[in-house]
């Protein structure tokens, strides 16, 4: 828990914990800031070098979501070097660095420790005009939620993991999910700051349903505008439940109002790895970022709508 610490006086600290939001934001001079995040975890896939790029999509994902530029990276390393050759760690640190290249910063060091299993993760620096900073915590009533990637991808790795090698066992296909997990929210997050919405976060661990709390407003989502991965309610039905996504399920349950089944709620609480951006537009915005989006070519769905400043997430069919 953090609630009890406080920043240091004297630091103009424009976003803090406070708000659980995606990164911290601190002014450094006049009308500049610096967006500061740090995200790590051990493989989802097992090629080494896409782990490494999705890994440094997924960590420099918060910088986007504050409506920063990324500048600089630091990677952040655990490897079992007794176990694992060190061409494996080449592969992951390569992967990152050229996902990081794409992004537009370098990675310039960063810190490596022995461990029990590769982990893997960037810290990202990014800079921000403070009058174009992004907020999670200011979502207004009236605006229209919009979601950027699919959802689905923790169950479609969690039944990969348990039935790929198996004889007589098919796995389903990462594919398209990896597709989405590498794929930057940077274009996003420029149609975004560009049109000017109300507020943004990403979607990644807590799933769509923890990171829409976070936004701490209440808000009504109609399932069925809920984009999901091709196979992602196939194999929940077969019973692959990763324990983030059943985590989130449990933790989130007394905040939301249920209008729909289990398996649409467990869909909805999925966690997510390097998932898409979920903004809160303003209605009179909201034609200009459509054809933004449209324009560039990038995926989003319109998902529901904030109801108030308070209240539960309602969760329609």
């Amino acid at each position: 828990m953090l609630f009890d610490l406080r920043p240091a006086e004297g630091v103009d600290l424009l976003v803090g914990h406070a708000t659980n939001d995606d990164a911290a934001v601190l002014r450094i001079s006049g009308d500049v800031a610096i967006a500061q995040t740090v995200d790590f975890f051990t493989p989802i896939v097992d090629d080494p070098y896409l782990f490494g790029a999705i890994a440094a999509a997924n960590s420099v994902s918060d910088i986007y979501a504050m409506g920063a530029k990324p500048v600089l990276g630091l990677a952040v390393v655990g490897f079992p070097s007794d176990v694992l050759p060190l061409e494996v760690l080449h592969e992951i640190l390569r992967g990152g660095a050229e996902k990081a290249a794409e992004a537009g910063f370098p990675i310039a060091g960063g810190h490596t420790i022995i461990d029990d299993v590769p982990k893997y993760g960037l810290a990202v620096s990014g800079i921000v005009h403070v009058d174009k900073i992004v907020r999670n915590s200011t979502a207004k009533a009236g605006d229209v939620l919009v979601l950027t990637k699919p959802l689905g991808n923790g169950i479609l790795v969690c039944a990969h993991r348990a039935l790929n090698g198996k004889r007589f066992k098919k796995p389903p296909s990462l594919d398209e999910a990896v597709r989405w997990m590498t794929m930057l929210n940077r274009d996003a997050a420029d149609a975004m700051v560009d049109v000017g919405v109300s507020a943004a976060t990403d979607v990644t661990g807590y799933g769509f349903v923890g990171h829409l709390l976070e936004m701490g407003v209440g808000a009504e989502i109609r399932m069925k505008d809920i984009p999901l991965l091709d196979g992602a309610r196939e194999w929940l039905r077969r019973g692959y439940r990763p324990e983030g996504t059943m985590r989130n399920a449990e933790a989130f349950r007394t905040r939301v109002a249920l209008g729909v089944g289990e398996e649409d709620y467990l869909l909805l609480c999925d966690a997510q790895t390097s998932g898409g951006l979920l903004m809160a537009v303003p209605p009179d915005r909201l034609d200009a970022l459509e054809s933004r989006m449209r324009q560039s070519g990038l995926f989003y769905a319109k998902v529901g709508v904030i109801t108030g400043e308070s209240g539960k997430v309602a969760l329609a069919p």
